[in-house]
């Protein structure tokens, strides 16, 4: 059978440790090579209304461990203003609902095993990846986390960093004060943390010890110019990198990795985050050219695999500023949290089965 497993199943399952484990195997068997994955490609096609845009999505991987999964995306996205801020919103047939699937299959007879939701899946493994870069080059004494933004990334990152750091307070700030105020409570009822809700930006980064911005910006958010020595930091969306003064800043670079290049082709490696590809590619939005970027900091740069293997001890003095980030990995996760995601969900008897038989045929294609 063929099991179809809901975002309410993975949350009754699967831990953020789970995750955290799932990931840093991954990664080590890229590095052993017992992992393979390729970069996420996006395919977009302007609709028939000014500003909204068909993105297609997909990034897979698998590994000798036995599961291979691919995840794709089907959404309609545009670019919004809010409190003098441009996010990128997206929907899936109406503004509220989101289509993201993960097929996940067998390396060792090619059944399909189970499609997941990927709601949960995502937020989880980013805040897997912020934990796995803190682990490496935060200072081991961190106990204070100042957070911009107050959405799902954020309350993943509270979560994924309280497993790997004894964290004890929490600074936040978001442009909408309920939103903020409503995230602080939350995390202060649920971990105990020492909550301090702030009226303006600058003031996250006073004490900090790890800053996170989290945000569907499609700019920087960070303000690189108010970090104090030995911060750690974590930057999601924003363009996909810190801003300029943040990049100034920082003294040791934690990359992950990059996919490989196809066998026998060198020549195609890239290092970017995502490829695009468009129809009518003069449409593409710039936030979509800037998001795309490879390494940032060649001179500054670690890879995982430096940590790994002994080459490097990560982050060397308590007064450095570092900054981790994943690298084109995104397909590396996938069927790690999914892999994982699965087993525990058929050992918990949750899920809906359909006949795999559905899904095969006998034409040979």
């Amino acid at each position: 059978m063929t099991w179809i497993i809901s975002n309410r199943d993975v949350a009754r399952v699967l831990t953020m440790r789970d995750t955290i484990a799932a990931l840093e195997a991954s990664y080590s068997q890229l590095v052993t090579r017992e992992a393979v994955c390729r970069p996420r490609v996006d395919v977009r096609i302007p609709t028939s209304v000014a500003g909204r845009t068909y993105q297609w999505g997909s990034m897979e991987g698998g590994s000798t461990s036995g599961y291979f999964a691919i995840r794709i995306k089907s959404d309609i996205v545009y670019e919004e203003e809010r409190d003098g801020v441009v996010t990128q919103e997206k929907y899936c047939s109406r503004p509220g609902l989101f289509c993201g699937l993960v097929l996940l299959t067998s390396v060792e007879n090619g059944e399909p095993l189970a499609f997941l939701n990927d709601g949960l899946l995502q937020h989880m493994r980013v805040g897997a990846d912020a934990a796995i870069g803190a682990k490496l080059m935060a200072r081991r004494d961190a106990t204070v986390l100042g957070v911009l933004g107050s959405g799902g990334m954020a309350r993943s990152h509270v979560e994924a960093l309280l497993c790997v750091r004894a964290l004890r307070a929490l600074r936040v700030y978001s442009p909408t004060r309920a939103h903020r105020e409503r995230f602080g409570s939350e995390m202060g009822r649920q971990y105990g943390l020492d909550v301090t809700v702030c009226e303006r930006p600058e003031e996250v980064y006073r004490g900090a010890h790890i800053v996170a911005a989290v945000t569907d910006s499609t700019v920087p958010v960070l303000d690189g110019g108010r970090l104090e020595p030995g911060t750690h930091v974590i930057n999601i969306g924003g363009g996909g990198k810190p801003d300029a003064k943040t990049l100034e800043r920082v003294d040791a670079y934690l990359r992950f990795g990059n996919a490989p290049a196809p066998v026998g082709r060198p020549e195609m490696a890239v290092d970017d985050e995502f490829l695009t590809y468009a129809a009518r590619p003069e449409a593409v939005g710039e936030a979509t050219r800037k998001r795309g970027h490879g390494v940032a900091l060649p001179d500054k740069l670690i890879w995982l695999a430096d940590i790994l293997e002994g080459r490097s001890p990560g982050r060397s003095d308590d007064r450095q500023i570092t900054w981790s980030e994943r690298g084109n990995l995104q397909g590396a996760q996938f069927f790690a949290v999914a892999g994982k995601a699965y087993e525990l969900a058929r050992a918990a008897g949750l899920g809906r089965e359909i006949p795999t038989e559905w899904l095969l045929q006998d034409i040979r294609d």
